[in-house]
């Protein structure tokens, strides 16, 4: 407790507007560095020797192109986006934004300031709005001209807005009931706030987690049952061999919106299920499939799903925790230009303050998950998935045109997935043959 005191009167002592400006500077350039590093590695035309085995010329120079123009436009993306940040700030925004939706409720219901959690929730549906119309253009640019070009997306234009319409309603049935329960109980629960809360946080993802596959993804994708056969009957001997408790297969119609490919599994308990994209069933053998899986299932024979929820629900605690001594703080609410201390804002601004300790744990989180994808590889590998993993993963990296080439650095901060060659060399699996393995639709079109 003594050390916490000490590390708030020294941030009393500073201006905290300033203190963000400066801390969200620092993180920006040296983000900013490291795409640069990366940025470096997608102008290498010539394909180093260690891919040589792995991806062809052909793919390898697709595979740059692309993430060159993703590289490209990210650093115009972060510039505007840093910029929007800052201006926001430094202008207090923020509190023209809570005064305005003040005035909203009073005209239009009669409320006054005391009406603190309804005006919270008129705030977020303002700011969320602003948030959603200036990320617009870069989320469209990024559909419709990037995957567009490198032959990714599969949306129309009414099909990207109608999800976007569905995102904002489910979000606003979902997340205002539970922002203003999260208010009510700060408010009410007094000093030890943090424990409730925390606990209302758990039980939100939970249920959150049980809805979302049966209510809200069938919003947007279509989910059916596989059909009897030689896939279906490979991968439910895979999940009798470990034990997995396997209840339902389906195939979901990734393919409606791009044709990059995934798989994964959910659910409590007995009653698993596991999704494959049709985009992978399309481009991928039952080995090459099973061994995905087998990849998968790995995650949940060690726990890693557990281990990760643990983690997170520690972290939420003491995030909640460190608020607690920052809540009333009328220092912290005046320096960025508000002359009342809502709870909804006094959180905001709590985490502009708990943004360096949220990177490092970002960073350490990172390095926790490239850990557990090497102990999921490991338990593919002892199955029998041996060259099939090797030559699943560099199919989907060929057809997902991954970035083969990748800085170590800017993978370590950015990506909690090792890269292809990092994986491939910690498997040590010699490939079959010399050559490398090529997009099928490719090798059609050269015959």
């Amino acid at each position: 407790m003594t050390t916490v005191n000490q590390v708030l009167s020294y941030l009393d002592s500073v201006n905290y507007k300033e203190y963000v400006i400066g801390f969200s500077c620092i993180v920006y350039v040296f983000e900013q560095y490291l795409n640069f590093r990366q940025h470096r590695r997608y102008l290498m035309r010539e394909r180093p020797k260690d891919l040589a085995d792995i991806v062809g010329e052909s793919d390898f120079t697709k595979s740059q192109s692309y993430n060159l123009d993703k590289s490209r436009f990210g650093f115009i993306e972060n510039a505007i986006k840093q910029a929007e940040a800052l201006l926001m700030i430094h202008y207090d925004v923020l509190p023209l934004l809570w005064d305005f939706s003040g005035r909203l409720l009073f005209e239009y219901l009669g409320y006054g300031p005391e009406y603190e959690i309804s005006q919270s929730l008129v705030f977020i549906i303002i700011f969320s709005f602003i948030s959603t119309i200036t990320s617009l253009p870069f989320s469209l640019y990024s559909t419709f001209v990037i995957e567009q070009k490198h032959g990714f997306n599969k949306q129309t234009l009414g099909l990207f807005f109608m999800d976007l319409l569905k995102s904002q309603l489910v979000f606003g049935a979902i997340m205002m009931p539970f922002l203003a329960a999260f208010l009510w109980i700060i408010k009410s629960t007094g000093e030890r706030f943090y424990f409730y809360v925390w606990v209302t946080v758990v039980v939100f993802q939970m249920f959150f987690i049980t809805i979302y596959p049966t209510v809200i993804q069938p919003l947007f994708n279509k989910l059916t049952p596989m059909e009897a056969g030689e896939l279906r009957t490979r991968i439910e001997e895979l999940a009798s061999r470990i034990n997995f408790p396997l209840k339902k297969l389906y195939i979901i119609d990734g393919s409606k919106r791009s044709s990059h490919s995934n798989a994964y599994f959910y659910g409590f308990g007995k009653n698993k299920h596991i999704v494959l994209f049709d985009t992978l069933i399309d481009h991928s053998t039952t080995d090459e499939i099973c061994a995905v899986l087998a990849h998968e299932l790995g995650h949940w024979a060690m726990s890693h799903t557990l281990k990760i929820l643990a983690v997170t629900q520690i972290y939420m605690l003491t995030m909640f925790w460190l608020f607690s001594h920052f809540i009333n703080n009328s220092r912290l609410y005046q320096d960025f230009g508000f002359s009342s201390m809502p709870t909804l804002i006094g959180f905001l601004l709590f985490q502009y303050i708990y943004a360096p300790v949220d990177s490092v744990i970002g960073f350490l989180m990172h390095v926790y998950q490239r850990k557990n994808e090497y102990e999921a590889d490991a338990f593919a590998l002892k199955l029998g998935f041996a060259s099939t993993l090797r030559s699943a993963l560099i199919k989907l990296s060929v057809k997902n045109l991954g970035g083969f080439n990748v800085d170590p650095w800017f993978s370590a901060w950015n990506r909690s997935h090792p890269s292809l060659t990092e994986r491939l060399s910690a498997l040590g699996i010699m490939p079959t043959s010399d050559k490398p393995i090529v997009n099928p639709e490719e090798s059609k079109k050269e015959q």
